[in-house]
C-alpha cells in the first residue's frame, strides 16, 4: 500500500513538473526578454490565406498602393516595429502590428519595441534593431529632432525605414499617415460651426516637439482664419496625457470664470477625456463645446453621451505599416507617401466607427 502511494506521489510530481514546464513555455511565447524587444513573432505553420482587412481609413488609392504582387506566404524576413505603448494610440499600434503579422504573413518575423514616449529610449530601441539586422524598420517617432540620428544610422546600415503616424526631415522609404494639418483644420472647422463663428477657445496641444502637435495646431489656426471673433485665449501642452489634460483644464477653468470659455479643441482624445473630467467637476459642461482628435473608443462613447461634440478620426497605421514592410521585403516599389483618411465623427455617424479604430 505504501509502495502504491509512493508511485502515485511520484506520478503527481512528474505531472506537475510537466505542466509547469509547458506553462512557462507558453507564457514566454511571442516575447523576447533580451534587449529592447517586447514582443517577437516567429514564423509558424502556414494556414489558409485570410483576406486583408484594411479597415475604414485606407481608401481605394491607399489599397492600390499597398497591393502585394508576391504571394504572402513567400515573404520571409524580419520587421522591427518601434512605437510607444504609454498611451492608447501607441499601445494599439503595437498590438495591431502583432496581429497583422500573425494573421497575414505566416513566414515573416516581427520584433516590437516600446519607445515609452522617450526619444532616448526610442533611439536605443532603433539601435538595438539595427544591431539585430532586421530587414525593415517601421517606426512611429516620439519626436523628430532627437530621434533623427538613429534614423540616419538605420539608413547607413542599409535598412529601409517606413515612418507611420509622424514625419521626419530625414528621407525615408515611405511615410504612411493621415495628414495632420488637415486633421487640425477639420477640428477647427467643427469649432467654428458649433460656435457660429464667435467665441473663446482653449487649445490643448500634444508634446511640443512632436510633428503631430505642430501640424494639428497649424491646421486649427488655418480654420480660424477669416473668423475674427473666434479667439484662442489659452493654448497649452498636455503632452498626450490624460492626467495633464485634467490638471491643465482645471487650472484654466479657475483662471477663466463661467461664461469666458466657449469651446475646447484638443489634439487628442486621451487629453480630452482628462479635460472633460475637469469641466464636469466645475459644473460647466453645458457652456463649453468640445472637439477632439483620434476617435478612440472612450471618446466615441463620450460622443454618444453628448460630452464630446465631435472628434476627427486619426487612424492607427496598421495593418498598413506591416503590409508596406512586406512589400519592401518582397522588393516591390513603394510610394513616398500614402495618405489615410480622417473623417469627422459626430453623434450622427458614431455607430459606424465604434470598435473600428483600434484603440
Amino acid at each position: 500500500m505504501a509502495m502504491k502511494s509512493m508511485k502515485m506521489f511520484g506520478y503527481s510530481v512528474l505531472s506537475f513538473l510537466l505542466f509547469f514546464s509547458v506553462a512557462c513555455s507558453n507564457s514566454s511565447e511571442g516575447r523576447n526578454m533580451d534587449d529592447h524587444a517586447e514582443y517577437t513573432h516567429r514564423p509558424g505553420a502556414a494556414s489558409e490565406p485570410v483576406a486583408i482587412d484594411y479597415g475604414l481609413f485606407c481608401g481605394d488609392l491607399c489599397q492600390e498602393m499597398l497591393t502585394l504582387e508576391a504571394p504572402r506566404d513567400s515573404i520571409k524576413g524580419t520587421v522591427g516595429v518601434v512605437a510607444s505603448g504609454t498611451f492608447p494610440y501607441g499601445a494599439g499600434t503595437m498590438r495591431m502590428a502583432e496581429e497583422a503579422v500573425r494573421t497575414y504573413f505566416p513566414n515573416m518575423e516581427v520584433v516590437i519595441g516600446n519607445g515609452k514616449s522617450d526619444p532616448v529610449i526610442q533611439s536605443a530601441v532603433i539601435d538595438d534593431f539595427i544591431a539585430k539586422q532586421v530587414d525593415v524598420l517601421v517606426i512611429d517617432l516620439v519626436e523628430k529632432d532627437t530621434v533623427n540620428p538613429a534614423l540616419e544610422r538605420g539608413k547607413a546600415a542599409g535598412i529601409p525605414i517606413i515612418l507611420i503616424d509622424r514625419w521626419s526631415p530625414v528621407e525615408v522609404l515611405t511615410l504612411i499617415k493621415a495628414e495632420d494639418v488637415e486633421v487640425g483644420r477639420k477640428a477647427g472647422q467643427q469649432v467654428v460651426a458649433l460656435l457660429n463663428g464667435r467665441g473663446n477657445v482653449i487649445e490643448l496641444r500634444g508634446t511640443p516637439a512632436s510633428t503631430t502637435a505642430i501640424d494639428r495646431s497649424k491646421g486649427i489656426l488655418e480654420a480660424f482664419e477669416g473668423y475674427p471673433h473666434i479667439k484662442i485665449i489659452e493654448s497649452m501642452n498636455a503632452d498626450f496625457e490624460q492626467s495633464k489634460g485634467f490638471k491643465i483644464m482645471e487650472h484654466i477653468l479657475q483662471r477663466f470664470p463661467s461664461g469666458q470659455i466657449n469651446a475646447l479643441v484638443s489634439h487628442a482624445d486621451v487629453m480630452t477625456m482628462g479635460a472633460i473630467e475637469a469641466i464636469k467637476a466645475a459644473g460647466r459642461e453645458d457652456e463649453i463645446v468640445v472637439v477632439s482628435v483620434d476617435a478612440q473608443e472612450t471618446a466615441l462613447e463620450a460622443i454618444e453621451e453628448g460630452t464630446i461634440d465631435a472628434t476627427v478620426a486619426y487612424p492607427i497605421v496598421m495593418p498598413m505599416g506591416i503590409i508596406a514592410a512586406a512589400k519592401t521585403i518582397a522588393g516591390e516599389k513603394m510610394p513616398k507617401f500614402i495618405e489615410l483618411e480622417a473623417p469627422v465623427v459626430t453623434k450622427e455617424n458614431v455607430e459606424k466607427y465604434k470598435g473600428k479604430t483600434g484603440y
